[in-house]
């Protein structure tokens, strides 16, 4: 395994910092030189700074992407610390539901868009449409749109195909749901297409500017913002705020809170879950 310079690991967090968002702190030189190093051994690299200089000589932007999907943090499960979306089934989609019928016009579709923001290979988006599945939310009384984005394009690429193996399809999910929900592949397990169809997945960078998204009555950004430094997390946070509805919900990670992060969201408490609205 290559061995990373105390020198070397403070320009790679910088730049990885730089295009990613992603904060990795002193004792994670491991992680730079397990995730980096078949990147070295592909381009002939025999060091991490000349690593670094191919990667800035590069335009056509391949290298950086390479990095990207090496250090991006996908550790996910199906149904990821369960309480939000007991939260999700129980509290914020019957209330949204509610509030949608009240204002929409007789036997018209109640639309309801979500945005998974940091979907990394698709298991809490599936989670979501095996949830909105057992609520019994039929297409023609339900427009649901449902959006899973990430920074990175291979996990993305992964999500999109829905397919897990072994291991991964074990975690979070019950016999039941996998026999009902999956279809055997190979040696792994494939969404069936019913529930693939409810979902699309976009790759985006959290730290640019959110362009062409309409606004989203949930959104869940859950675990991803803690790698990020408190500027950053403070922009996103704005961000987010700029693209969810008025009565629209936020969830984040359970370990995480927007206290000291941002004035524009209100925390609310149901059972032992918090969620957060914008502000009125």
């Amino acid at each position: 395994m290559y061995k990373i310079t105390p020198e070397e690991y403070n320009v790679f967090t910088r730049y990885i910092l730089e295009i990613s968002g992603i904060t990795l702190d002193q004792g994670k030189e491991y992680l730079v030189e397990t995730r980096l190093g078949p990147i070295l051994d592909d381009m002939s690299c025999t060091t991490f700074s000349e690593l670094y200089y191919k990667c800035r000589s590069d335009k056509t932007g391949a290298v950086e992407k390479r990095i990207i999907d090496a250090i991006a943090t996908n550790e996910t499960y199906f149904f990821r610390d369960i309480a939000p979306f007991e939260l999700l089934q129980h509290k914020i989609i019957p209330d949204l539901i509610d509030k949608r019928k009240a204002l929409a016009p007789p036997d018209t579709p109640i639309k309801i868009r979500i945005w998974s923001a940091a979907a990394a290979t698709g298991q809490e988006v599936y989670s979501i449409t095996i949830l909105l599945k057992e609520l019994y939310l039929h297409p023609d009384k339900y427009n649901i749109t449902l959006i899973g984005t990430d920074i990175s394009g291979q996990a993305i690429a992964r999500a999109s195909y829905g397919r897990y193996n072994k291991f991964e399809i074990s975690r979070g999910l019950s016999a039941a749901r996998i026999k009902q929900y999956f279809d055997p592949d190979g040696d792994g397990w494939k969404i069936k297409d019913e529930l693939r169809v409810m979902a699309s997945f976009q790759k985006i960078n959290l730290l640019k500017p959110l362009i062409g998204f309409e606004k989203f009555d949930i959104i869940l950004c859950r675990n991803v913002a803690i790698y990020f430094t408190q500027k950053e997390r403070q922009r996103l946070y704005n961000k987010i705020a700029d693209v969810l509805v008025p009565d629209g919900y936020l969830l984040i990670g359970s370990t995480e809170s927007l206290t000291n992060e941002t004035p524009l969201f209100a925390p609310h408490k149901y059972l032992k879950s918090i969620f957060y609205q914008p502000k009125q």
